[in-house]
């Protein structure tokens, strides 16, 4: 639990004077209950106790998120962010496979949470002939 706590600090660290991101979050500029379910559910992801199982239920990552609007850019910030935690958290691993690890983890997952291209949408419109 101490390196997902020090890594999701880190993180928030940077998200909290983050003009992109900070106004995702409903609670900010109060971000203690965000870190505390990303670390949970950190540590529950990578092997640790079901504790965020038993808070919130299933993860449903994507559900969750789907309130905001996460294009590219806040995508890209989000990641900017976390690879700079991953980056200060992992500096004294001398094994950068934790850090290459959890950069795959965090990339894949970062553009899976997507729900906006940033292209405009429209509704395809029946006409009838």
């Amino acid at each position: 639990m101490p390196f997902f706590e020090r890594l999701v600090d880190e993180f928030y660290r940077g998200v909290a004077t983050d003009d992109v991101l900070l106004p995702l979050y409903p609670e900010a500029p109060d971000l203690t209950g965000a870190r505390h379910r990303l670390t949970l559910f950190l540590a529950q992801y990578w092997g640790g106790p079901h504790t965020y199982d038993h808070e919130r239920g299933h993860p449903m990552l994507r559900m969750r998120h789907m309130p905001f609007r996460i294009g590219p850019s806040e995508r890209d910030h989000w990641l900017a962010n976390m690879s700079a935690a991953v980056a200060a958290v992992c500096a004294d691993h001398v094994d950068r496979d934790i850090a290459d690890e959890l950069m795959a983890y965090f990339v894949k997952t970062a553009e899976h949470m997507r729900n906006d291209t940033g292209l405009p949408i429209t509704s395809a419109t029946y006409v009838e002939r």
